[in-house]
């Protein structure tokens, strides 16, 4: 008898449970710079657009949303400044202008892969 034929109900349960989570993990990884980028034409510190981000359905950890900030930052495609005034230091970043491009034609290509994705799983339908 094969393992696949061995496995109970349960085991496949979890085997979809843990394949679905890492797959949604891989789509979420696809496309937080986008929803990142797409937060930060108008300054930002961190934890702010952590909590845009939430409250607009893409759940973003502090532990993942800093390290991509400084890396959209080393690449240019964001300008930081510190600001502070406040109670706290905080850390605002906006899109510059080389980010503003680069985030126009990712939004284009976006909406081309949303667009031959749409037509592929609406094929059969």
């Amino acid at each position: 008898m094969t393992y696949s034929i061995m496995r109970s109900r349960g085991d496949k349960m979890s085997d979809y449970n843990e394949i679905t989570s890492n797959l949604f993990l891989e789509l979420r990884r696809g496309t937080i710079t986008l929803c990142v980028l797409s937060q930060l034409e108008k300054p930002k510190y961190g934890y702010a657009l952590v909590e845009t981000l939430q409250e607009k359905g893409m759940r973003v950890e502090p532990g993942t949303l800093y390290p991509l900030l400084r890396r959209l930052e080393k690449q240019e495609l964001l300008a930081s400044e510190w600001e502070t005034s406040g109670s706290k230091p905080r850390k605002y970043y906006v899109l510059s202008d080389f980010g503003k491009r680069v985030y126009s034609a990712l939004t284009d290509e976006w909406q081309d892969i949303r667009g031959t994705i749409d037509d592929l799983t609406n094929e059969e339908k």
